[in-house]
């Protein structure tokens, strides 16, 4: 293998190089010049509001209906 610098190679590693360089440049300039930034509309739901004691008397009488009792909170 010969040594780029004694061969006169290097002038082609160099210019490869800053080829690929100016390559990535102008990728990134066209990239910023041609974005364009959409703007989102705010997404509005629609939404019931939920009644926890109706909720809530449905599972006491659910529990009432099981012929054991269910413990309400944890001891521990």
């Amino acid at each position: 293998m010969e040594n780029p610098f004694d061969s006169g190679h290097i002038k082609n590693y160099i210019l490869a190089y800053a080829s690929v360089v100016v390559i990535m440049i102008l990728f990134f300039i066209a990239s910023t010049i041609f974005h364009e930034e959409k703007i989102m509309q705010k997404k509005v739901f629609k939404t019931k509001e939920v009644s926890l004691h109706k909720e809530q008397k449905n599972i006491e009488q659910k529990r009432e209906n099981f012929g054991i009792k269910v413990i309400d909170k944890n001891v521990y």
